[in-house]
């Protein structure tokens, strides 16, 4: 950069900044700057043209103005004028005001831009790095696709100035960081990799933080960095501080670059060649053994800058996974830091313990230092370290340590911030359940947690637990126990009596032998906090009331008299009054058998994954994924029972204006078990598209022949049969609502849950599907106080799916036998890929009612597009009409198949043909976590093949989509790239519209 010159100091612009400087009040500041402003303006007007050291120091007396927070409305041109000067300082101003003051939107830029491209034409190294400086500051849509194709020539120039190099990668980083599409970097990816081994560390610098940017998105296109990248990063750790004196920073070499280098890295796996693999692992002992080695010097910034690289080895470490000696010293290394009296470091090094944690590797070196995570549980300072000691204390935790750490978090939540009590509360619970082989033990740290932070226990914690006790026989009678104790205490919190509530309503007859625990000291224990609980919470005790009349008759008329006293039955609460009203009259009318029918056990919950840790990851937000799910380490670990959480309807009538369904928290059900069969099945079905034999009802299947759909003589003889009320067909129906595909996406992989909802009707769906039958259940809610009049919901076919549909009568005809599995009163239709047969509805919904419709689906061949579901109503007089899609996609009939890792390579490679495969690489429009994922797969309907992929982090499944006519094959890959945030999806069947509807389907679920 060229020296300034004496005269180029600006005496004006000095003493107007010390008049500012000066000025004793806001007022007399405003006064002088407008003073100034009249003076700047009346030079740019005046008929005399000002030289460029004139314009060069009104522009910056401009800036300065602007600097101090007034608008400037002119000077603009002038600025502009000054990019054409041939001095440095008067370009150097005029870039600067652009940059500042000018905005991208502004008509000026086409006369930037010009001015622009002279100057990187011009082969001027100090002019084009102006250029480039303002390009990137600016950093407008325009400027980017003016300029973007001549950046990248600028880098990979081998005549450009090293300075100008440096200033061009940075300059395309902005420019890509703005706008991805405006950068081509098709032709130049080779030659900008190649700047890694330039002698400049400027430019190496500056183009691996270019690379790191890019590889994310392509980064198969930037895989040749990988070598060149653990190249120079050997150069610089195995240097001297004296070889590179210029970057050399408090006796660390290059320690930015060295650090950028290493995250470059982490953006991939581990080399596959083994000589830079065996470079790459002698560089990061290299670095893990500097760091035992005693300090250079005493300043912070040596501590600092050596740290920086030591804790960014150890993410790669821990990226990497796969160095069982790297992972072991870098758990040391972290060790040492725990007691350190550097609050950062301490922090920092809880925060990598905890991911190291997760690793098989040195999960047990981890665990060595459990006495001192304790401790700094409880005698840290900063809140944020010791939230981060619990979390290691989460991470660390198995079978051997888990009742000293949950006993320890336990005492730690007496004293807790209130910030992190939830969260702690959360952790306790799923550690408890995870590693409980004692029952008993699981139940008491449960309660003594609702006990000690009952505020902060949520609703999915105490669920759990109810969940697990109804689920185990072994432990019903301890823990009816126990919470009959637990309420004995004078303050009792609101969590603890709906906990004793739900367990004595269903197993208080276990202890109701002991005297001290009879029946009416288990009534009167719980009406005594009746008064002092929430609507909620009454509505479930009287639920246990109603419980007790089955389970101690003795108790009946006590509890009548309750359930008939006036703050009962005229509760303003319309949930408690119905509730009153409802259970005396059961009490009263019902006989004994009908009250244990109706009253009788709680069946056990389906198992499933806990609620509680999908609450705690969403809590900790999308990126802590790997840190709190740590199953992969402990395959033995035992999840006590699973089950889907307690809707309010399990325990409590729902109100008109409530969910009227009960689905909206409806998981979706396990994928069906594939069939012994189904592995030589499928030898067969890759072989072609032929048509298979279907396959006979296995035991677990009877439910397939309720669904044999009737077998007509001819579709012209149905057609023959008179009905007696035409049903509206595609024609006569309107168009899908527009948010139809996206409410139809959200049952891909799921079966139950609210299909449409708004403030008169709730559709909610319940359905199964087995080989190529399925039934679906469609419940109606009145969501209003006002009858529905002439309800009609209408299941049609649209575009070139119809074939014939036929409205049958209320009695089956001669020509078609009735079938015991399809209902008499229903109409069918019959079609070339489906067969749908519906039950026909009450013309009429009461006000806060529902109605079932049942509907039996065949899939006869594969199909595209869904069927449409057109319900029609009068409702206060006026017609209300929509249309929705069925929840009815091809992939509900598949079949999950299991196979070893041979026969998963064989069909695939059988299914080569072009028109097999459909890919789709896409953005993750998700958080990216692999149970979440795990989930969605089985739920899509495939097997899910373990060792299959030599990537652990890769998806594979197979299945078989079957359907009456013939039996489709289907391979999966699913290849997640977390540091991309992106997917690539690759499907192979035997028939290629399958292909790439499935591949849609799937794509659109992440």
């Amino acid at each position: 950069m060229p020296a300034v010159s004496k005269g180029d100091g600006m005496r004006g612009l000095a003493v107007f900044i010390s008049d500012i400087r000066n000025c004793k009040s806001k007022e007399a500041e405003i006064k002088r700057i407008n003073k100034e402003l009249a003076n700047i303006r009346s030079k740019f007007k005046g008929d005399k043209a000002l030289d460029g050291y004139s314009k060069k120091k009104y522009v910056c007396k401009l800036l300065f103005i602007f600097l101090l927070g007034h608008d400037i409305d002119f000077g603009h041109m002038e600025a502009v004028n000054l990019l054409s000067s041939n001095k440095y300082t008067e370009k150097q101003i005029g870039y600067l005001f652009i940059s500042v003051l000018v905005n991208s939107n502004s008509e000026l830029i086409r006369l930037i831009n010009n001015a622009i491209k002279n100057d990187l034409a011009s082969r001027n190294p100090t002019f084009m790095c102006l250029a480039l400086h303002c390009i990137a500051n600016v950093g407008s849509r325009e400027m980017g696709e003016a300029f973007a194709a001549d950046i990248p020539r600028i880098l990979v120039a081998g005549d450009s100035m090293d300075s100008v190099k440096q200033s061009a990668a940075l300059c395309l980083l902005r420019l890509y960081k703005a706008s991805p599409d405006l950068v081509p970097m098709g032709e130049w990816t080779a030659r900008v990799v190649h700047l890694l081994n330039d002698q400049h560390m400027g430019v190496v610098t500056a183009a691996v933080s270019l690379i790191t940017c890019l590889c994310k998105k392509n980064p198969d296109d930037f895989k040749t960095c990988i070598s060149l990248a653990v190249s120079r990063l050997s150069r610089i750790v195995s240097s001297a501080s004296t070889d590179l004196q210029d970057y050399t920073y408090y006796f660390v070499p290059a320690p930015w670059l060295s650090v950028k280098l290493l995250r470059l890295l982490q953006c991939y796996p581990p080399p596959e060649d083994a000589a830079v693999k065996g470079r790459l692992v002698e560089c990061l002992e290299t670095v893990l053994n500097k760091a035992q080695e005693p300090p250079k010097s005493k300043k912070v910034q040596h501590s600092n800058a050596k740290n920086a690289i030591l804790f960014e080895t150890i993410s790669l470490i821990i990226h990497y996974d796969s160095e069982p000696n790297l992972l072991v010293r870098a758990c040391n290394q972290l060790g040492q830091f725990l007691q350190h009296r550097e609050t950062n470091l301490r922090y920092l090094a809880l925060e990598s313990m905890c991911t190291l944690a997760s690793s098989e590797f040195s999960h047990e070196a981890v665990k060595t230092h459990i006495d001192t995570v304790i401790n700094a549980l409880k005698t840290e300072r900063d809140v944020s370290v010791r939230q981060r000691a619990a979390d290691l204390l989460y991470a660390m935790c198995d079978r051997s340590n888990a009742k000293q750490i949950v006993s320890e978090m336990l005492r730690y939540l007496e004293t807790a911030d209130y910030a992190i009590r939830e969260e702690i509360v959360l952790k306790v619970a799923i550690l408890a359940e995870k590693y409980a082989v004692d029952y008993s033990w699981y139940v008491d740290t449960i309660l003594n947690l609702i006990r000690i932070a009952g505020d902060y226990v949520s609703e999915e914690v105490w669920y759990r637990v109810l969940q697990i006790v109804t689920n185990r026989d072994d432990v019903q009678g301890y823990a009816a126990k126990t919470v009959f104790e637990a309420l004995q205490a004078p303050a009792c919190h609101e969590n603890m009596v709906k906990v004793g509530g739900y367990i004595l309503g269903e197993f208080g007859n276990l202890i109701a032998g002991d005297p001290r625990s009879s029946p009416p000291v288990q009534f009167s224990l719980l009406h005594s906090k009746f008064h002092l609980c929430s609507v909620a919470t009454r509505a479930l005790l009287l639920s246990t009331y109603i419980k007790f009349i089955n389970l101690f008759p003795e108790t009946k008329a006590t509890i009548q008299a309750v359930l008939r006293a006036g703050s009962q039955l005229r509760n303003a609460d319309v949930e408690l009054q119905q509730r009153a009203v409802e259970y005396l009259t059961l009490s009263s009318v019902a006989s004994t058998d009908v009250l244990a029918t109706v009253l009788e056990e709680m069946p056990p919950f389906p198992e499933r994954e806990s609620s509680i840790l999908a609450k705690l990851k969403r809590k900790k937000g999308p990126g802590a994924g790997s840190a709190l799910d740590d199953g992969r380490r402990d395959p033995s670990s035992n999840d006590i029972n699973g089950g889907v959480e307690p809707t309010p309807s399990t325990v409590s009538t729902p109100s008109p204006s409530a969910d009227l369904l009960g689905l909206r928290a409806a998981p979706p059900p396990a994928a069906p078990p594939a069939s012994a069969g189904a592995g030589n099945l499928l030898v067969d079905v890759f072989d072609g598209p032929a048509a298979q034999p279907s396959l006979g009802p296995t035991p677990e299947e009877a439910f397939l022949s309720e669904l044999e759909p009737p077998a007509p003589e001819s579709p012209m003889a149905l057609l023959a049969d008179p009905a007696p009320a035409a049903d509206p067909g595609p024609e006569d129906i309107g168009p899908p609502i527009p948010e139809a595909d996206e409410l139809l996406n959200k049952f891909v992989c799921k079966n139950n849950g609210v299909l449409f909802e708004n403030q008169l009707l709730q559709i909610g769906v319940k359905s199964e599907f087995r080989q190529n039958l399925g039934r679906m259940y469609l419940f109606y809610g009145n969501k209003t106080s006002v009858q529905f009049q002439n309800f009609s919901p209408t299941v049609v076919h649209p575009g070139d799916l119809q074939t014939h549909i036929l409205s049958g009568p209320a009695q089956p005809p001669a020509s078609r036998p009735a079938s015991p599995g399809w209902p008499s009163s229903s109409w069918g239709s019959w079609l070339t890929q489906l067969a749908v047969q519906t039950k026909r509805v009450a013309a009429q919904v009461d006000g806060g009612a529902q109605v079932q419709q049942v509907l039996n689906i065949e899939c006869l061949r594969d199909f595209l597009t869904p069927p449409l579901l057109s319900v029609r109503f009068r409702y206060g007089g006026t017609p209300q009409a929509l249309t929705l899609k069925l929840p009815v996609t091809i992939n509900k009939f598949f079949q999950p198949t299991e196979m070893a890792a041979q026969d998963f390579f064989q069909r695939w490679k059988q299914l080569s043909l072009p028109q097999q495969e459909a890919q789709k690489i896409f953005k993750a429009n998700h958080p990216m976590d692999a149970e979440v994922t795990k989930a969605k797969l089985l739920g899509f309907g495939s097997a899910l093949l373990d060792n299959v992929d030599p990537n652990p982090e890769n998806f594979v499944g197979a299945g078989i989509i079957q359907t009456k006519a013939l039996q489709v094959g289907c391979l999966l890959r699913l290849e997640p790239n977390a540091q991309a945030q992106m997917y690539r999806l690759t499907l192979r069947t035997s028939k290629e519209p399958v292909s790439r509807h499935l591949c849609e389907l799937l794509a659109q679920q992440f």
